[in-house]
């Protein structure tokens, strides 16, 4: 069963959104078709509370992408975005959404942030992703969304870990940060995963 994870394609992460990606609109008609192609479609959806401890707005003193130290992990402090039942945390208007049978939320919990659609940043509790798609039997995952750099790399690596055959869809995303992105990239295919662009798909 080909399945297709879409990352957190939201208001907030498009062009005017809160934490824009540069150009991630421009991913919204490439990942319409590409769900035709696919026998599962899966989406995450950033959820987070008002006053989530990733907010700079909620430590004093902090600005926008200071680094610290959360729970003992590094927390980049990120401006408010993807506000639970905000149009920011809604999907982009545009986003087929028909085809996708279930929707993961996460970074609900207010003391911890959660890049990938698997687990929190401390792996410490699960979304339910890696069990509702080894239920259905599922081997092939592709993924595809917002922002490459973090919360689709971070899903990509975690599906690896999970021991799915794990594709990147690069062409069906965009990053807030190219060296960054480059970087996750090498370590992607250091463990494992494949990195291709769409026209490349054999199906």
């Amino acid at each position: 069963m080909k399945t297709l994870v879409l990352i957190d394609i939201q208001n907030d992460f498009m062009p005017g959104g809160a934490l824009a990606v540069e150009n991630g609109d421009e991913i919204v008609p490439l990942v319409n078709d590409l769900q035709k192609k696919f026998d599962l479609v899966i989406a995450t959806q950033d959820w987070h509370a008002n006053g989530h401890s990733s907010f700079a707005s909620a430590h004093q003193d902090a600005e926008v992408f200071d680094l610290m130290k959360l729970n003992g992990l590094d927390q980049v402090l990120w401006p408010d975005h993807c506000v639970q039942n905000t149009k920011g945390a809604e999907f982009h208007p545009e986003l087929e959404t028909n085809s996708i049978e279930t929707i993961f939320r996460k970074g609900t919990d207010l003391a911890i942030d959660s890049y990938s659609g698997f687990y929190d940043n401390a792996h410490l509790k699960s979304t339910g992703l890696s069990g509702y798609l080894k239920d259905k039997g599922v081997q092939n995952v592709y993924f595809a969304g917002l922002a490459a750099d973090y919360c689709v790399a971070y899903s990509v690596l975690d599906s690896i870990a999970e021991g799915f055959n794990t594709t990147l869809i690069e062409d069906a995303t965009r990053a807030i940060d190219k060296e960054g992105f480059d970087k996750m990239k090498l370590e992607i295919l250091r463990k494992g995963g494949i990195i291709l662009n769409s026209a490349e798909l054999e199906f």
